[in-house]
């Protein structure tokens, strides 16, 4: 098996530089002098790999959607029961995800997809693997007759149109007693919906 080429260890390196530098300063105030003053390299390494801020943005926000993806890892072949469902919804509604990434910066590409399609044809495509992921796992549960949903795809949105306001409330939220008390009191809502006691 051949080594990893210098481009393959040193971009991801720059992107995690870039990440670490726009989550201290805000994406606005980052630049790739300062990130490149944090690694204590010359600009033009970053240039010679990234040519423009934009360029390297593009990476940023690949990397942040890869990470959120991380929450949610589901085995499409896995035949799933209750326990394991048990366990994707715990993963969905907890505070996991603030070590996972940045909710300023996450939410400050997603407000650029307003603006920008390739953000947003970026965003819409996690996203929809997202709903994609759960509506198989709900589906194997109705299947099993352990779920009794006449629309397991609906249901699947309608618990990530949850999520997602939930979310972006909470990001505003400073108590983490609270954050913590209003996550458990929405996942006893998700329960509701599918008829399922924890």
């Amino acid at each position: 098996m051949g080594r990893k080429s210098i481009k393959d260890t040193r971009k991801p390196e720059i992107i995690t530089a870039f990440y670490k530098v726009a989550k201290k300063m805000g994406y606005a105030n980052t630049s790739i002098a300062k990130v490149a003053k944090v690694m204590n390299i010359n600009p033009s390494l970053i240039i010679h790999y990234f040519s423009t801020k934009e360029d390297l943005k593009e990476a940023l926000i690949d990397y942040l959607l890869e990470r959120y993806l991380l929450i949610f890892k589901i085995d499409h072949e896995k035949e799933y029961g209750l326990d394991e469902f048990h366990e994707i919804i715990d993963r969905l509604f907890s505070k996991k995800w603030n070590k996972l990434f940045d909710d300023g910066l996450f939410y400050d590409f997603y407000a650029e997809s307003f603006r920008n399609k390739k953000i947003k044809r970026k965003y819409i495509t996690i996203l929809d693997s997202l709903r994609s992921a759960l509506t198989i796992v709900l589906t194997k549960l109705n299947n099993q007759k352990l779920l009794q949903l006449p629309d397991p795809a609906h249901t699947a949105d309608l618990i990530f149109n949850f999520l997602d306001g939930a979310y972006f409330y909470l990001s505003l939220v400073e108590d983490k007693t609270m954050i913590e008390k209003r996550l458990s009191q929405y996942k006893e809502e998700i329960y509701v919906l599918l008829r399922l006691t924890k």
